[in-house]
C-alpha cells in the first residue's frame, strides 16, 4: 500500500506571521497544505449541496453538456479526455469538468445547462467563499515571505487579486473522474505519495480540511520558491469503481496584473529555480497574468491562437 503524505493541517484562523510561515514552509516542500479554520464560511452543508449539483449536471445527456461546450474564454464543460495537462503525453485526462467563470450579480456570464441554470446564485455564493479564502491565504503568504511592509506587506498579493481593478481568470470547477479513487503527489523524494481525503487526526471534524496547492502562475510569479508539484489521480483497483467528483477554485490576479518579481528576500536568496530556468525567465518580457493564463490555456488545449497572441 502507498504511504500517505506528509502534507500539514494548517489552522488559518489567526493572521499572524508564525501561520505565515507555517503555510509557506509547507508550499515550499510540497506544493500542497490542507487548511482549516472556524472563518472559512464553509459548512458541510453548502459542500454538499455543491457535489449533488455536479453528479446532477455530470448525468446529464450529452447533447445538454454540448450546448455550453468549453471556449477560449475557459467558461463551459470540457469532454472526457479533452484537456491534456502534461505536455509529454498525447493522452488526453481521463476527466470531464465545468467551469464557471466570473457572476455578476449572482449570474454567470455564460451559458449553462438546464440542470444548473435554476442554482446559479448558489455557485456564486460558494465562489465568494472560496474567494474570501484565498484572500486569507495571499496575505499568509505574503507574512511567511516576509514582503516588506513598505512594499505592501501583507497586502501585497491582494492588492493585485482586487476586482475593482478588473476582470481575472478565476475559475469555479466542478469535476468528474471516472472509476477512480484519489490523489497523489510526487514528494519532495520524487517519491509518489497518496493524498487522503481526512488526514490523520481530523476524521472527527464536519467536513474535511480543505486541500490547497499552488498553480503555475504563483510558481513562476515567486521564482519556482512556491512550488508548483507534478500531482495525478490513479485508476482503482478492480473491485473499486466508484467514480470521483471533486470541486476546485483557481484564483487568478487581475488580468493586467503584471508578473513582476515579488519584493521578498526569501525567493531572492532561494534561487529555486534552476540555471537553465532563471535563463529563460531572464529572457522574458513581464507577461500579465492574462497572458500567463492564455499560454497555459493553449499548451492545456491545443489552443495555438492564443499562444501566439501573447508571443
Amino acid at each position: 500500500m502507498m504511504a500517505a503524505t506528509d502534507i500539514p493541517v494548517i489552522d488559518i484562523s489567526s493572521l499572524c506571521n508564525d501561520t505565515g510561515a507555517r503555510l509557506v514552509h509547507a508550499i515550499h516542500e510540497w506544493g500542497f497544505a490542507f487548511v482549516k479554520g472556524d472563518n472559512s464560511g464553509f459548512t458541510a452543508h453548502a459542500i454538499g449541496h455543491i457535489f449533488e449539483l455536479s453528479k446532477v449536471f455530470f448525468q446529464s445527456p450529452v447533447e445538454e453538456k454540448e450546448r455550453c461546450a468549453i471556449t477560449a474564454n475557459n467558461r463551459g464543460w470540457s469532454s472526457m479526455q479533452l484537456e491534456r495537462l502534461d505536455p509529454n503525453t498525447h493522452k488526453g485526462d481521463l476527466k470531464e469538468v465545468f467551469n464557471f467563470g466570473e457572476f455578476v450579480d449572482g449570474e454567470a456570464q455564460q451559458p449553462m445547462p438546464h440542470a444548473l441554470v435554476d442554482y446559479q446564485k448558489d455557485f456564486d455564493d460558494f465562489a465568494a467563499k472560496c474567494r474570501t479564502l484565498c484572500m486569507q491565504l495571499l496575505r499568509l503568504f505574503a507574512l511567511g515571505l516576509k514582503i516588506d511592509p513598505a512594499e505592501g506587506g501583507r497586502d501585497w498579493f491582494v492588492e493585485r487579486h482586487d476586482k475593482t481593478k478588473g476582470p481575472s481568470g478565476s475559475i469555479l470547477r466542478l469535476l468528474r473522474r471516472p472509476s477512480q479513487p484519489g490523489l497523489e503527489v510526487l514528494g519532495p523524494n520524487r517519491k509518489w505519495r497518496s493524498v487522503p481525503v481526512w488526514p490523520s487526526g481530523t476524521e472527527q471534524v464536519p467536513f474535511p480540511p480543505i486541500l490547497v496547492n499552488v498553480g503555475d502562475l504563483l510558481s513562476y510569479w515567486t521564482n519556482g520558491f512556491l512550488k508548483s508539484t507534478v500531482h495525478r489521480v490513479v485508476f482503482p483497483p478492480d473491485n473499486e469503481k466508484a467514480d470521483r467528483y471533486s470541486i476546485a477554485y483557481f484564483f487568478h490576479p487581475s488580468n493586467e496584473t503584471r508578473l513582476t518579481a515579488v519584493p521578498s528576500d526569501l525567493i531572492h536568496q532561494a534561487n529555486a529555480f534552476s540555471d537553465k530556468q532563471q535563463e529563460e525567465v531572464a529572457g522574458l518580457k513581464v507577461v500579465t497574468a492574462e497572458e500567463h493564463l492564455r499560454r497555459r490555456l493553449a499548451a492545456t488545449y491545443g489552443w495555438d491562437h492564443l499562444s501566439e497572441a501573447v508571443d
